[in-house]
C-alpha cells in the first residue's frame, strides 16, 4: 500500500527555474521598484511558473494576496501597498470590485502584478472597462519550456518530493511526453506514485508506463485507471 505524505513544493527564489521561456518575467519582477507603471501582468500556460514568480514578487516587493472579496474594500481604502492576484482570468472575480482596484492602482500608482492563463482579450468578463484596464500593464509572456527546462523542472519536482532519479529517466520521458509544464507536474506525480506502489525507485519500466497511461488519460481523471502494472 502506497502512503502518500505531504511534501511542499519550494518557491525559493533561488529555486525558479530560469530559461529563455521566463528570463523577461523574472528581470521584470527583480526590477522593482523601477517599473514604468503600477501594472503587470504574467500571462503563461499551466504550471508554467506564474505562482512561483508571483510568490518571488511578493518577498521581493512585501505584496500581498487578497482574497476575491477583500478588492473592494481595499480599493475604498486606497494605498500604495503592493498586491498580487493571480488567475485573474479565471472564475471566483467579481468584476466591479476588480475594475475598482486596477483604477485605485493606477490612480495612487500601487504596485500590481497579476496572473493569468489567457490574453486580456478573452478574460471572461461582460464589459471591456476592465480589460481596457487591464491592457495598460506591462504584459510578460511565459512561452513553454524546452527540453533543458522540462528536464530541470523534473529534477526539481523529484527534489521537493525528496525522490532520487536516474537522469537518465528523464533523459528517456523528455522526448517522449507532451511538452508542456502541467505534463511534466502530472509525469513526476504519477511516476512517484507508481514507485510507491510497488516499493521501488523510479525505473525506466515504470517511467514508460507512466507516458502510456498518460496518452491514456488525455482529458481524463488518472485516478480513475488501473495502476497495476508489471514491473521488469
Amino acid at each position: 500500500m502506497a502512503l502518500e505524505f505531504a511534501h511542499s513544493p519550494s518557491h525559493a527564489a533561488a529555486d525558479f527555474l530560469v530559461g529563455d521561456g521566463n528570463r523577461l518575467a523574472l528581470g521584470h519582477i527583480l526590477a522593482f521598484p523601477a517599473w514604468l507603471g503600477p501594472l503587470s501582468l504574467i500571462v503563461g500556460p499551466p504550471k508554467s511558473g506564474k505562482s512561483h514568480l508571483a510568490r518571488i514578487f511578493a518577498e521581493h516587493a512585501g505584496a500581498k494576496a487578497p482574497l476575491p472579496s477583500e478588492l473592494e474594500e481595499l480599493a475604498r481604502q486606497g494605498g500604495t501597498t503592493p498586491l498580487v492576484i493571480e488567475d485573474v482570468d479565471q472564475p471566483g472575480y467579481a468584476e466591479t470590485p476588480l475594475f475598482h482596484l486596477l483604477n485605485q492602482s493606477m490612480r495612487d500608482r500601487r504596485p500590481l502584478l497579476m496572473t493569468a492563463r489567457d490574453q486580456v482579450a478573452n478574460w471572461p468578463y461582460v464589459t471591456d472597462d476592465l480589460r481596457s484596464r487591464a491592457r495598460l500593464a506591462t504584459l510578460l509572456l511565459v512561452t513553454a519550456a524546452g527540453d533543458s527546462e522540462l528536464s530541470q523542472m523534473f529534477v526539481k519536482l523529484f527534489g521537493d518530493r525528496q525522490v532520487v532519479v536516474d537522469p537518465r529517466i528523464i533523459g528517456y520521458v523528455v522526448p517522449r511526453m507532451e511538452r508542456s509544464p502541467a505534463e511534466v507536474v502530472a509525469l513526476a506525480e504519477l511516476m512517484d506514485r507508481l514507485a510507491l506502489e510497488r516499493g521501488s525507485a523510479i525505473t525506466r519500466t515504470i517511467a514508460a508506463e507512466a507516458l502510456a497511461l498518460r496518452r491514456r488519460a488525455r482529458g481524463e481523471d488518472i485516478e480513475e485507471l488501473d495502476l497495476e502494472a508489471d514491473d521488469e
